[in-house]
């Protein structure tokens, strides 16, 4: 089996690509970054700093007065610090994901995070997950992936990781949140939502998340 330096996953909100990068990287003994968590954790510093997520020239300027580093466990999980601050408990905030759309549309903050996923893939033995990791952050991966499903689908895969965490957030609700996201996220300017035209799309409705993995494994071999 040839194990390429990086591996780029992409996809929509609740498609199945942070539990599915997670355990390719397990299986490969692999760094996983979901990039996600690095606009995550911009949306929450600008919660705390009181910054309007619409003040594009206020959010520039916390991106370069806050110190954001990537820091890997010995399993090669990826742990978000801000100021030295692991703020990665703080990232699944109802506040965080309703606002992270509209941060991640920003240019200067994609330009800031978009050079420091570079630098981490560089450095290879990475699975990187996100929404323009193909298109944009590692064009020249020699393995992408776009996975997808339908939007009912995936609402019902994050209704239910909500009523784990004992929410008391409906399905209409996560449904029309998701749209919207679905909206914002195919619609902005800079590096809108698609497959890279080189990507093996992977339609998972309804498939077993190891079922997945293996199907991602299995194109190894043909992506060198």
């Amino acid at each position: 089996m040839t194990e390429p330096k990086a591996i780029a996953i992409d996809g929509p909100v609740a498609s199945g690509k942070t539990v599915v990068g997670r355990l390719l990287a397990q299986r490969l003994g692999y760094r996983v970054l979901d990039t996600g968590l690095m606009y995550r954790a911009i949306t929450w510093q600008a919660l705390e700093d009181g910054v309007d997520l619409e003040d594009r020239e206020g959010m520039a300027s916390l991106v370069e007065e806050h110190d954001l580093e990537v820091r890997f466990e010995d399993g090669g999980e990826a742990s978000i610090f801000l100021d030295n601050r692991d703020v990665t408990p703080y990232l699944r905030l109802p506040e965080v994901e309703q606002g992270v759309s509209r941060v991640a549309r920003i240019p200067a903050v994609r330009d800031a995070m978009v050079a420091r996923q570079r630098s981490i893939g560089r450095e290879g033995q990475v699975v990187m997950v996100g929404r323009d990791i193909g298109t944009v952050v590692l064009p020249d991966a020699p393995l992408k992936v776009y996975l997808t499903a339908a939007v009912e689908e995936r609402a019902q895969r994050r209704y239910k990781e909500l009523q784990g965490l004992g929410t008391g957030v409906g399905y209409e609700q996560v449904l029309r949140e998701l749209q919207q996201r679905d909206r914002l996220d195919l619609e902005r300017e800079i590096a809108p939502l698609r497959p890279a035209e080189d990507a093996t799309i992977v339609t998972t409705d309804g498939l077993n998340v190891r079922d997945v993995v293996e199907w991602v494994v299995s194109l190894l071999g043909k992506s060198t």
